[in-house]
């Protein structure tokens, strides 16, 4: 008697074979394989182009089998604002950490979303600089002990942490803003269809969107990667609450 074989899991086509640089437990390696999977079940592969940032994810293009180009620090969304300006066919998405967005980026994700560039964000939030050593970020909670706040993110002294969908969502240009996370399934499956929603949007030319995921960071966070899942469920998500911060009403009204 033969047992009949069921493929249920795959590497999609827009997913390279190249192993990952990536620390055991980050979750950057989920997000490279959710927007893969959007893509190949859109069929945009081969119309898709991808602007990499500066940090952990500066390498998103050895992974996801499309066009890339690189941007100078914290600049992904002019330069894809430039890209998508010259091939507004393509559907132009940039793949940016907290460290790089939020910080030196901070003017040109503004603007982007304030223009309602219709192009797509992919940020990930794992609430401090990973690529180069765990330092303090904008996104780094109150109390939390990173390399360059050993004491702690004193907020008198260190401002509070800038929460990146509602700042974007009060823009008049965006169109769809969203904060998703990674650290069990079923958020993973959410994150899934608001990256869907997100490059949907922008195929619509409906303007601006943005999908915010929340990211474990083990190796900096001075924890197990186990633990660090539980960690964004138990401090990250509570001040980085998951949700809808803005779907525009063409969005709405596109069922998408």
């Amino acid at each position: 008697m033969t047992i009949a074989e069921t493929l249920v899991y795959s590497r999609p086509k827009s997913f390279t074979e190249t192993q990952s640089h990536y620390c055991p437990g980050c979750t950057h390696g989920v997000a490279h394989r959710l927007v893969a999977e959007v893509l190949d079940e859109m069929g945009m592969r081969e119309h898709t182009i991808g602007v990499a940032s500066v940090g952990c994810s500066v390498f998103a293009y050895n992974y996801l089998n499309m066009d890339f180009v690189q941007a100078p620090h914290g600049r992904a969304p002019a330069m894809a604002t430039g890209v998508k300006r010259v091939y507004p066919d393509r559907v132009v998405f940039t793949y940016q950490g907290d460290g790089d967005m939020i910080s030196i980026g901070t003017g040109e994700i503004i603007h982007a979303a304030a223009r309602g560039e219709n192009i797509t964000v992919i940020f990930l939030n794992n609430a401090n600089y990973g690529m180069t050593g765990g330092q303090m970020a904008p996104t780094t909670l109150p109390g939390m002990k990173t390399t360059s706040s050993p004491n702690g993110r004193d907020v008198e002294t260190m401002g509070f942490p800038i929460r990146a969908a509602e700042m974007l969502s009060t823009l008049d240009g965006a169109s769809y803003v969203v904060r998703r996370s990674l650290h069990n399934p079923k958020n993973i499956r959410m994150a899934k269809k608001a990256i869907r929603t997100a490059f949907e949007t922008q195929v619509r030319g409906l303007g601006f969107s943005m999908v915010e995921l929340l990211s474990s960071c083990p190796t900096n966070w001075g924890i197990t990667p186990g633990d660090s899942l539980q960690w964004i469920e138990d401090k990250m998500v509570p001040y980085y609450p998951i949700g809808d911060y803005k779907v525009s009403q063409m969005v709405a009204d596109a069922k998408i």
